[in-house]
């Protein structure tokens, strides 16, 4: 085993920490834990991501559902067009992008550079929720919310998600608490399972178009991750999760500018 992955594993188990710590977030440092220090070409690893995310959010999810914190209803009026959204995205769309996009005398955008670049101003906003998280509204029960509205953002989530692998749960929470009227709690059960169900039909998506994967490598990934949710859940009995979220959302947004830097002028 070469040393990159070595230490790619034991990231995977801080990937897992972030997430049973604070419930999501870990998944966010997927796609450049494999990108940049495992060096897996970048539409590959968004695949592999949505593999991850999607495991590891259905192991969360179950244990709010234990708990009766997943809304079932919302989840699926948000859930089923975001599947079809990141199935179609991964399956139709994503395959279809030219390798080079545009190229100068100067510079190229290529389709590895578009999928970073865009993956990097996603980190940046998700950073943005966790250092300053929303004030939960008080919800009162069956209160009505506009469905048509929930309908769109989920298509619009699904493609975001499929195009650069991340799950999406600090979106997908924010919209449930405006659009759908959950309250926090509930909202952060229920983002699971959709985080869960639309990563991992986004996947089947490129095993139908034929992705070389390395199942050894994504298996290990995955099983590393999920033995850091435990070992997360542990610590966060210990320490104060605000304090957590926004250190971890500083820390989100310079691995985006970093990102964009190292993609635009340092590549």
């Amino acid at each position: 085993m070469e040393i990159s992955q070595t230490i790619g594993y034991f990231l995977a188990v801080f990937v897992g920490m972030i997430l049973g710590m604070l419930g999501s977030g870990g998944s966010i440092l997927s796609v450049p834990i494999l990108v940049y220090v495992m060096s897996i070409e970048p539409t590959l690893a968004t695949a592999y991501s949505l593999f991850i995310i999607g495991t590891t959010s259905l192991i969360g999810g179950i244990h709010k559902a234990k708990q009766k914190l997943v809304d079932f209803k919302k989840m699926v009026l948000f859930g089923i067009p975001a599947v079809i959204s990141v199935f179609i995205t991964r399956k139709e769309l994503v395959p279809r992008i030219p390798d080079i996009i545009f190229s100068t005398e100067n510079f190229t955008l290529s389709k590895s550079m578009l999928i970073m670049v865009v993956f990097a101003v996603v980190m940046i906003v998700v950073s943005g929720s966790m250092i300053k998280p929303f004030k939960e509204k008080v919800v009162l029960e069956n209160e009505k919310f506009n469905y048509y509205s929930v309908i769109l953002m989920g298509i619009l989530i699904g493609l975001l998600s499929g195009f650069v692998g991340a799950g999406g749960g600090f979106l997908i929470v924010p919209i449930l608490l405006l659009f759908a009227k959950t309250p926090i709690k509930m909202a952060v059960g229920t983002s699971l399972f959709i985080v869960s169900s639309q990563s991992l039909i986004g996947f089947t998506g490129d095993i139908m178009e034929k992705q070389v994967i390395d199942w050894q490598l994504l298996l290990f990934f995955t099983l590393a991750s999920i033995i850091g949710i435990f070992i997360g859940n542990f610590i966060s009995k210990k320490i104060k999760e605000t304090k957590l979220k926004t250190g971890f959302g500083w820390f989100v947004l310079a691995m985006g500018i970093y990102i964009i830097l190292r993609e635009l002028f340092w590549s």
